[in-house]
């Protein structure tokens, strides 16, 4: 955004700059708010079903068509040892099977046991009663306006982490947001 420069030298510029940061500010707390309660509600979850939240992510992961343990490693920035060490706590506990490949021995193939999808509904069923106890009750102009922010917050902080590290990261590289997003809801 570009300040017209009369403004900048203006006391009501400045203080409108002032109460602008101010607000920022208090927009910054509440988005650590919530993410901190995303994380406490996302553990809540996890330990309903006796699972850690590294178990429970292991496990959506495994569920989905080509899982591979070393590349789940690299997207937590987790060692191989720590996913494998994952990978055999849900196998003790019966949510996956894993089994040697047919043509590498280095290479096991990893399913979800019916009691681990038992467990995986279980899960979706607490995040569908959290949507509908916190985010339904807003209003259509409420959650347009919300995902609008966040999507535009989310860009910068991608861009951001993109010119620190010096590195290509895609264009919304965060995983949720890859996926397609549904129309705005209409009020």
């Amino acid at each position: 955004m570009t300040v017209p420069r009369s403004s900048l030298s203006s006391p009501v510029g400045a203080a409108g700059r002032a109460a602008q940061q101010a607000v920022a500010l208090g927009c910054v707390e509440v988005l650590g708010r919530l993410a901190g309660l995303f994380v406490e509600r996302r553990r809540q979850l996890a330990e309903s079903v006796g699972l850690t939240d590294q178990q429970w992510h292991a496990l959506e992961e495994v569920q989905t068509e080509h899982f591979m343990p070393s590349l789940f490693a690299r997207e937590r920035a987790s060692s191989a040892a720590a996913v494998s060490k994952i990978l055999r706590q849900l196998t003790d506990k019966g949510l996956i099977t894993g089994q040697v490949g047919a043509g590498d021995a280095r290479h096991r193939s990893y399913q979800v046991t019916v009691r681990g999808h038992e467990t995986l509904n279980t899960l979706r069923q607490g995040r569908q009663e959290a949507i509908r106890k916190v985010w339904l009750p807003l209003s259509a102009t409420e959650l347009n306006a919300f995902r609008s922010v966040g999507t535009k917050v989310a860009e910068q902080l991608e861009t951001i982490a993109r010119e620190i590290r010096g590195v290509a990261l895609p264009p919304n590289s965060i995983r949720s947001s890859t996926k397609k997003r549904p129309p705005p809801l209409r009020p």
